[in-house]
């Protein structure tokens, strides 16, 4: 990781190291060796991160400037799920498509976050959008980052469910979580479920 010497101490201590520590063993295997660049900014107020693969490593730069830390842990989390997707095996890009395709049976409507509900929406937002690959793509993508962020960071802290119709679902919130948790099993002290089963989700 490299950063400015302006960056604050407390937001690589308190924020950036504890979040990537609680991402599972397994899981930073499977997305391979990572440069994580924290700086000022990327050139547009509307820019958070980017990031690209290539030559056996993943370069991720994050926008710092005028943002607390945890929504920047989040971002490069968010960084990390997107990443990963490009990564799954055929049997897990299987496993979560099929998880999908059960949501929408059920007429679920919400979703993890604003990004994937977004992409949810111009998805379903007509039969030609519907039958685009391409959108659906985009979706899985969104959806899946969004889940592997969440899962992440559920390992590092304790989180609150929120609800509403544009949410996704607490049943189908803890499936994704555990499928995540089956995949990528949590270590180095963390749990999925620290204080109870019954917890929130």
């Amino acid at each position: 990781m490299t950063a400015s010497e302006e960056t604050s101490k407390p937001l690589i201590r308190d924020f950036i190291r504890p979040a990537v520590r609680a991402c599972p063993s397994s899981m930073a295997r499977q997305i391979g060796f990572s440069r994580i660049s924290l700086v000022d900014d990327l050139g547009s107020p509307n820019v958070a991160s980017k990031w690209t693969a290539g030559g056996g490593e993943l370069r991720i730069s994050i926008s710092i400037g005028g943002r607390d830390g945890h929504d920047i842990a989040m971002e490069l989390l968010l960084c990390l799920g997107q990443a990963l997707w490009q990564k799954l095996s055929s049997g897990q890009l299987k496993a979560y498509w099929l998880l999908l395709d059960s949501e929408f049976l059920a007429g679920i409507g919400g979703e993890i976050d604003e990004d994937a509900l977004r992409e949810k929406r111009a998805l379903l937002g007509g039969r030609i959008s519907a039958a685009s690959s391409r959108r659906l793509e985009r979706y899985g993508c969104a959806s899946f980052a969004g889940s592997a962020a969440e899962y992440v960071h559920s390992l590092w802290h304790d989180v609150e469910v929120v609800g509403g119709p544009e949410h996704l679902p607490a049943k189908e919130l803890r499936r994704r979580l555990e499928l995540l948790e089956a995949w990528f099993p949590p270590d180095r002290g963390h749990k999925l479920y620290p204080k109870s089963q019954d917890a929130a989700y």
